[in-house]
C-alpha cells in the first residue's frame, strides 16, 4: 500500500505533443494513471489526432509520426471521455504545473468542454524532486527507484516512473506530507489565476500582471485605465483559458 493518503482518487498524467506552446502545438499522446484510495490502479493511454502535422524534430523526442495518429479521434472527440475520466480527482504529474494541465486545459477550451480544474489539486513530482534533489525525470528515475528509465519520453513509461517517484519520495523524505493537499502546496510554484501564469493572486487573491509592462500591477486597474489593454490581449497570441480569465474579470469589473 502506498504512503500517500487519500480521500478520493488522483490521476497522473503525461502529455506528448507536437510541440511546447500550448497556445499552437496540440496533444498526440496522452496517459493516465488513476491511483485510487484503496490502492487500486487504472491506466488509460490514447493517441491523438493533432489536425496538425508533427514537427520532424519532435517527433524525434517521443517516436509519434503522422501516419502513427492519422486515424485517431481529434481531442475535441474524446475531450467527453476524458473529462469523465477525470471527475472527482486530483492530478499529478512531472512538469504539469508548467506544461501539461496548462495544455490540458487549453485542448478542454477548444473543444468547448466545461470541466473545472481549479476545482482539482495539482502535485507536479518536479518540483518536488527540483527543490529536494535537483535533477531530470531520468535521473530521479535512477536517484530514488534505483532503476533506469526505459522508453522515456513514452507517455505510458514517464507517467508510471512519475507515480513510482513520487511514492519513493515520500518514503525518503519524512517531511513531505502524506496528503494530496499538503504536496499540492509543496509543489505549487505560484498561485496561478490561470495555467499558463500570465494571471497571478496576490496574497488578499487579487488578480495580478505576470508578464509584460504592468507586470505586478492590479488586472482590474489596468482595465478601468486602459480598457484596450483588455482588446489587446483578446485579439493576441494568449491561451484561451487566459482569455477566459481576463474576460471574468473584465465583465466583473463593468457590472460593479
Amino acid at each position: 500500500m502506498h504512503k500517500l493518503k487519500l480521500t478520493k482518487p488522483i490521476v497522473f498524467f503525461d502529455i506528448e505533443s507536437t510541440g511546447i506552446n500550448v497556445v499552437t502545438d496540440r496533444v498526440v499522446e496522452i496517459s493516465f494513471l488513476k491511483v485510487f484510495p484503496d490502492g487500486e490502479e487504472e491506466v488509460k493511454t490514447m493517441r491523438i489526432n493533432p489536425t496538425i502535422p508533427i514537427p520532424a524534430q519532435t517527433t524525434e523526442i517521443h517516436g509519434i509520426k503522422d501516419e502513427d495518429v492519422a486515424n485517431e479521434l481529434p481531442f475535441k472527440d474524446r475531450a467527453i471521455e476524458i473529462a469523465s475520466f477525470l471527475k472527482g480527482c486530483d492530478l499529478g504529474g512531472y512538469n504539469s504545473n508548467k506544461f501539461d494541465i496548462p495544455m490540458l486545459a487549453e485542448e478542454f477550451a477548444r473543444a468547448k468542454v466545461e470541466i473545472d480544474l481549479k476545482k482539482m489539486k495539482f502535485i507536479d513530482v518536479q518540483v518536488i524532486f527540483f527543490k529536494m534533489e535537483p535533477r531530470t525525470l531520468t535521473a530521479a528515475y535512477r536517484f530514488f527507484c534505483d532503476k533506469s528509465l526505459v522508453n522515456a519520453h513514452s507517455a505510458e513509461a514517464d507517467v508510471r516512473a512519475t507515480w513510482e517517484v513520487l511514492q519513493a519520495q515520500m518514503e525518503k523524505y519524512d517531511s513531505l506530507s502524506d496528503t494530496v493537499g499538503g504536496l499540492s502546496e509543496f509543489s505549487a510554484s505560484s498561485k496561478f489565476a490561470d495555467f499558463a501564469g500570465r494571471i497571478i493572486y496576490d496574497k488578499n487573491s487579487v488578480e495580478l500582471f505576470n508578464f509584460g509592462k504592468h507586470k505586478g500591477k492590479k488586472v482590474i486597474d489596468i482595465f478601468s485605465k486602459e480598457p484596450s489593454y483588455y482588446s489587446w490581449m483578446m485579439n493576441g497570441d494568449f491561451p484561451e483559458y487566459t482569455k477566459r480569465v481576463i474576460t471574468r474579470i473584465y465583465l466583473k469589473m463593468r457590472e460593479e
